[in-house]
C-alpha cells in the first residue's frame, strides 16, 4: 500500500524568453575567428594558386613544400619529387597542402573554432544556436572527422620535411654552407610552433598512452604523454601561433623572390 508523503511539488522551470542572459561581448571570440580564419584561407588560397614566387634561393615557401609535381622550379638540394609527371598543369601546392589541411581542418581545436565561428554551434557558452536539430559527427559531411588521427600522421612527415627545409635555410644564396639570414630565423621559429602545434595534437597525446593501462610499466611512454599532455595545454596557442608563422613565411619568400627586398644576412 502507497504511503502519502508531504513533499512540496517540484518547482516548475522559469519562462525565459530571451535567448541568453549574457551581458558580455560573447560574440566578440567568435567574430574574431571567423575574421582571422577568413584572412588566412584568402591569402592562402591566393598563393596556392599563383603557382609563382615561392622560391627564393635558399628559401621555400612551406606551401609549396615538397614540390610534387613535374613544373616546380628547380630548388638545389630542395625537396623537388617529381611523383606527378607533366600532366598536372595546376599549382604543385595543391597537391601537397591538402594534407596540413586536412590535418587542421579535422583538429579538435579548429573544429571547435570554426563550429562556432561559422555555424554558430553553439556561437557561445548559455547562448542557444540557430539549429533545429544537430546529428553531431556521425553522419555526412562531419564523419571524416574521425580521420584526424591519419592526417596526424601525414602532417608529421611534412614537418619533418619542413625541418630539412629549415636546415638548407642555413646556406647562402650560392648555395654555400655556414650562413644565416633573417629568413633562416622566420623558418626556424616556424618548423618549432609547427612541430610544437603537430606534437600537441589530441592524436598524438593518445598514441603516446592514451591505451596504458599502467604508466608504472612503461616509464618511456609515460615521460612521452607527460610531455605531450603540457604541450596538449596549450594546443589552441599553438594552433594560431603556427598558422601565423606559415604565413609570413610564406609571405618573406614572396618578398623576396618579388624583389621587394634582399635578405639581411646576419653572417
Amino acid at each position: 500500500m502507497a504511503t502519502e508523503t508531504n513533499a512540496p511539488p517540484a518547482p516548475a522551470r522559469a519562462a525565459i524568453t530571451e535567448r541568453h542572459l549574457r551581458t558580455d561581448r560573447w560574440w566578440l571570440a567568435p567574430t574574431v575567428t571567423v575574421a582571422a580564419l577568413l584572412v588566412f584561407i584568402a591569402y592562402a588560397t591566393w598563393r596556392a594558386f599563383s603557382n609563382a614566387d615561392y622560391y627564393a634561393a635558399p628559401y621555400v615557401s612551406p606551401f609549396y613544400s615538397p614540390c610534387l609535381a613535374e613544373n616546380c622550379v628547380d630548388m638545389k638540394g630542395g625537396p623537388n619529387w617529381a611523383l606527378f609527371g607533366d600532366w598536372w598543369s595546376l599549382s604543385p601546392a595543391l597537391i601537397i597542402l591538402v594534407l596540413p589541411l586536412g590535418f587542421r581542418m579535422t583538429c579538435y581545436y579548429y573544429r571547435k573554432a570554426y563550429y562556432r565561428g561559422f555555424w554558430a554551434s553553439p556561437p557561445a557558452c548559455a547562448v542557444a544556436e540557430p539549429h533545429q536539430r544537430y546529428t553531431g559527427e556521425t553522419r555526412f559531411p562531419l564523419i571524416f572527422q574521425n580521420s584526424h588521427r591519419y592526417f596526424f600522421y601525414l602532417s608529421a612527415v611534412i614537418a619533418v620535411i619542413l625541418t630539412y627545409d629549415t636546415l638548407l635555410g642555413f646556406r647562402n644564396e650560392d648555395y654555400e654552407w655556414g650562413h644565416m639570414g633573417l629568413g633562416s630565423l622566420l623558418l626556424l621559429v616556424n618548423v618549432i610552433l609547427v612541430w610544437g602545434y603537430t606534437l600537441s595534437c589530441h592524436s598524438c597525446r593518445h598514441i603516446m598512452g592514451g591505451r596504458l593501462k599502467s604508466f608504472s610499466k612503461n616509464p618511456v611512454r609515460y615521460r612521452m604523454w607527460s610531455l605531450v599532455s603540457r604541450l596538449n595545454g596549450r594546443h589552441a596557442t599553438l594552433a594560431w601561433a603556427s598558422l601565423t608563422s606559415l604565413g609570413l613565411s610564406d609571405l618573406y619568400v614572396y618578398l623576396l623572390a618579388t624583389d621587394v627586398f634582399n635578405d639581411p644576412r646576419l653572417f
